[in-house]
């Protein structure tokens, strides 16, 4: 069986697919009474359940976090929002006969192309020293490929497998534009977009077919952790040559650590130099972009059938136009 689109359902849509549980809420009514409600998912996205009343609560037995079960019901909405009624009790599959990797959501981009325009960048730099830095990362095949199935965010931009990788190449591409045109040192602005996330590799994981924070990135963050990486990989391949002085590492710490830009955000300095500055509003420019393209995408925003969004999606935080004309 295909899999099911959970971005395109429409109310009154028939659902009879296997999906994962990716939360349980248990909750109870005024009177004491409890329900649940299950949120489900597939590499397309996630949908709530209609509340499960008391009187079919063991429909839902099993189900948790992580289980892949198969859903039958129809589509619903509930203040503008879809919602799946289920109409029989779920059936768990069994572990063995399901593969998580099937039901996380990744990009639809080819990572390997991804990747292309990544190394041709990299070849491109002309700082021999800043390629050297660079390349402690990016020519480590295991740092990649556990780059490559890093999400861009737990919930929020880019939360896909390979969300990393498609966020920076944008930041990386943003950024190397902006420093061409105000005449910026181009490579050293490289440098930061590629290096600024590597701390989300040790700070985000899939943790039972979700996207979650690991100790580290609960107790440091992923800002910080970029900081360490850095720290360390220079240290140790400094043993047997040097990469760059301890001022020009100093730079790239400080371009790391004021990615977000200020300290509300997450960043404990904020900018003070061009490149940095750069760096910061092109990752703003990827996230920020990430999450109207896909609030815009989104039909249960516009789940009344207006052109404007039926209420503010929580990642942009105000209400959005789906223009009704093309521009050919």
């Amino acid at each position: 069986m295909p899999i099911l689109d959970l971005t395109q359902l429409t109310v009154g849509q028939r659902v009879q697919h296997e999906l994962m549980v990716l939360d349980r809420a248990e909750r109870k009514q005024a009177t004491g009474e409890p329900f649940v409600v299950l949120t489900f998912g597939n590499a397309t996205g996630r949908i709530d359940t209609a509340p499960i009343w008391s009187d079919k609560l063991s429909w839902a037995d099993g189900a948790e976090r992580g289980r892949v079960v198969q859903v039958i019901g129809d589509v619903g909405a509930y203040r503008g929002k879809r919602q799946i009624q289920l109409t029989s009790p779920l059936r768990i599959i069994p572990a063995d006969q399901v593969r998580l990797d099937d039901f996380v959501a990744r990009i639809s981009e080819n990572p390997a192309r991804l990747w292309d325009w990544v190394d041709r960048t990299r070849a491109e730099m002309t700082s021999a020293t800043l390629q050297r830095v660079v390349d402690l990362f990016f020519r480590d095949d295991v740092f990649r490929e556990r780059f490559e199935r890093t999400p861009g965010s737990v919930v929020g931009h880019h939360a896909q497998v390979g969300g990393l990788l498609k966020h920076i190449v944008e930041v990386t591409a943003v950024a190397k534009s902006a420093a061409r045109a105000l005449q910026a040192n181009a490579d050293l602005v490289v440098t930061g977009a590629l290096l600024h996330d590597i701390g989300k590799v040790e700070a985000y994981t899939i943790d039972r077919g979700a996207f979650a924070y690991t100790t580290q990135g609960n107790l440091i963050g992923h800002v910080v952790l970029g900081c360490l990486m850095l720290t360390d990989r220079v240290a140790s391949a400094s043993a047997t040559a040097p990469v760059c002085t301890p001022e020009q590492l100093l730079e790239l710490q400080h371009t790391i650590l004021s990615h977000h830009g200020t300290l509300e955000l997450g960043s404990p300095v904020r900018p003070m130099t061009t490149e940095a500055e750069l760096v910061h509003w092109a990752d703003e420019v990827s996230a920020k972009g990430n999450d109207m393209l896909e609030s815009i995408a989104d039909d249960a925003e516009f789940a009344l059938g207006g052109e404007f969004s039926d209420r503010r999606p929580w990642r942009v935080g105000h209400r959005i136009w789906r223009r009704p004309h093309d521009w050919p």
